[in-house]
């Protein structure tokens, strides 16, 4: 078709109503999970019993809140830990990688390049149980050969930090991939011209070039660590994140307002830092923007 013909009324009406239908399909869910958090009720559900804010600050039995339930809050502190570690990590890695397999030409380097992607298309439960197998195999053959037991091999957080980096690593590496294809390798050129070392050139000029994929990588990769599931229920010991916590009190108990609660709070900060992530790409753009106006004038 077309795109740029005339549209008839009728074809605009339904372009607009399948959008509409389409992002509520998408809303309908977080907006249930977020007006249940406020309802006056022990059972997330109809009817609606008042507007309450109990499940968030309540602290006296059956109405505790999240901000004074020790589980939902030990899991969030589990979760917080493990996501600045591997966003941290994968970050650093990446900006490796990238300058890795965009500036170097090196045997089997589109293998190579394909193994760092592979990660991206193997599900995450069978990422989780190969990462376990395989640690537990090392932990048990060190110890049944030395005596020496390898806790940071066994199901924890180091496990778990290992688990997500295994393919946060790919996602943020992609990231700064793309940012370093668009820089002019002739700034880094007239750097060197000018005296300055390689090192001098990289901290002055390319990574401040990088910096705002540098951050956003890191809110993505910290997002992605935060909600995941999957990899992260096969390497888990006793000190779980909120996901786990979250689906083993649904699994206990069922479906309750805190979690509701909790939902809410996720994804209002979720939002927050993804807002801040296009923010952070967006201003060098705008910068370039004011400053090519100052030169016309």
């Amino acid at each position: 078709m077309n795109v740029a013909a005339p549209q008839t009324p009728a074809l605009r009406l339904a372009y607009r109503a399948y959008v509409l239908l389409f992002f509520l399909y998408l809303a309908a869910p977080l907006v249930a999970a977020s007006f249940f958090a406020f309802n006056d009720s022990q059972f997330p559900s109809l009817p609606w019993r008042g507007f309450t804010l109990d499940w968030f600050f309540g602290s006296v039995d059956p109405k505790i809140g999240l901000f004074h339930d020790r589980r939902l809050l030990q899991g969030l502190e589990n979760s917080l830990y493990i996501g600045l570690i591997v966003s941290t990590l994968s970050v650093a890695v990446a900006t490796c990688n990238a300058f890795l397999f965009e500036r170097r030409d090196f045997p089997a380097k589109g293998f190579l390049y394909v193994m760092m992607i592979l990660p991206l298309v193997i599900p995450g439960v069978i990422l989780g149980i190969s990462i376990l197998v395989l640690s537990s195999m090392v932990a048990n053959g060190i110890y049944d050969s030395w005596g020496v037991e390898l806790d940071f091999m066994r199901p924890g957080i180091p496990l778990v930090v290992v688990g997500q980096f295994s393919f946060l690593t790919t996602i943020t590496t992609l990231v700064i991939q793309a940012r370093l294809k668009k820089f002019d390798v002739a700034l880094e050129e007239a750097a060197l011209n000018l005296g300055a070392s390689r090192l001098r050139v990289l901290l002055t000029v390319t990574l401040p070039f990088l910096k705002p994929a540098m951050i956003a990588a890191g809110i993505v990769g910290f997002l992605v660590s935060f909600e995941n599931f999957n990899t992260t229920l096969m390497l888990v010991g006793s000190e779980a994140p909120l996901t786990i916590t979250m689906f083993d009190r649904v699994a206990k108990v069922g479906s309750t307002p805190v979690l509701n609660a909790t939902s809410f709070f996720l994804i209002v900060a979720s939002g927050l830092l993804a807002l801040i992530s296009v923010l952070v790409q967006r201003e060098p753009r705008a910068r370039a923007a004011v400053a090519l106006d100052d030169g016309h004038d």
